[in-house]
């Protein structure tokens, strides 16, 4: 009897024996179950998480445009307090476009826009989604008096102090996203949290002083092609930092062309404003627009390399495995 209930063990897929000279046992040994060692990433290869059910336009488009406008209302107070009324109406008009196109594109992936309404009946500090739900509603109102003042000339005090209201919002907004995809499970997000607000913050200042150069005559554009080059700096930056830190799950922001892209346009644009943009139009505009372009790919590139590391198994199951393994070496130590 004893006999085939060895067999059975021997033979049940899963149990590994093996034969262990304990105490009593006369070097006869004794067999012993130990749990096997994983093999496989996950059942049959399949993803362990859930795909994001964010549209890639909608949701990245509105980690753009939520960046865009946030640093172009900062962007217009500095102009405004700094004696340049061209830079500072044309970053207020940008502001307000871009707010509205990101209000369009969230309610747009919420599917109507009684969702967005009902986020408003609670706040709750520990949700980036409730937060940053407030902090685009306080920003909207301000935004939009500060560009309608700004272009009309109208009640210019009022208009003052909305634009100084958004500006002081705007860094809110613009990096509270990356607080909204890091709160999720997903590998390449959750694993950057620690550098994906500077990330955006970098970005969202890139294009604000992209937006500025081409829109704002030369002469007034220097605030833009500081902020310009401090955030493609901060961009670069951040992203390598990141890198570097998350190991295995930075693998397909490391594979992604479109942030590679994003990174190489800001850097170039950056550069080409400083230099020939402060004296030349023509290198003005294309430095701006390669700015605005490089943003956008940025945002794009973050989004797609998160999708990509959820639906990978590698990416969430040997973090896990090396948590646990370090885990158990430290209570080995103790």
């Amino acid at each position: 009897m004893s006999n085939q209930t060895d067999v059975r063990l021997d033979d049940a897929p899963g149990l590994r024996t093996e034969r262990e000279a304990t105490p009593g046992s006369a070097g006869r040994g004794s067999r012993s179950l130990r749990p096997p060692e994983p093999e496989a990433d996950s059942y049959y290869g399949l993803p362990v998480l859930n795909s994001t059910p964010w549209s890639d336009h909608d949701i990245a488009g509105y980690l753009f445009l939520g960046g865009l406008a946030g640093a172009s209302s900062t962007l217009a107070a500095a102009a405004e307090l700094t004696g340049r009324p061209a830079l500072a109406r044309a970053a207020k008009v940008a502001a307000l476009g871009a707010v509205g196109g990101s209000l369009y594109v969230l309610i747009h992936d919420l599917g109507k826009p009684s969702r967005f309404l009902n986020m408003l009946r609670v706040f709750k500090v520990t949700s980036p989604m409730s937060v940053g739900t407030w902090i685009l509603t306080a920003y909207g109102p301000q935004a939009g008096l500060a560009a309608l003042t700004g272009v009309t000339g109208r009640f210019p005090r009022l208009g003052r102090a909305a634009t100084v209201g958004a500006g002081l919002t705007g860094p809110a907004l613009a990096t509270y996203t990356a607080a909204l995809i890091c709160d999720t499970a997903v590998p390449a997000w959750h694993d950057g949290f620690r550098e994906m607000p500077f990330l955006f913050a970098g970005s969202a200042a890139a294009s604000a002083g992209g937006l500025g150069m081409l829109a704002a005559p030369v002469a007034q554009a220097a605030p833009a092609r500081r902020a310009a080059l401090l955030g493609a700096a901060l961009e670069c930056a951040a992203a390598v930092r990141m890198e570097r830190r998350m190991g295995l799950t930075a693998e397909p922001l490391r594979r992604s062309r479109l942030l590679r892209a994003g990174q190489a346009l800001s850097v170039a644009g950056a550069l080409l404003g400083q230099g020939l943009g402060a004296r030349s139009r023509v290198a003005a505009v294309a430095a701006g627009a390669a700015l605005l372009a490089g943003s956008v790919c940025t945002r794009f590139g973050i989004f797609h390399a998160g999708t990509a590391s959820a639906c990978d198994p590698r990416y969430t199951v040997e973090p896990q495995r090396r948590r646990l393994a370090k885990s158990r070496a430290e209570r080995d130590l103790s």
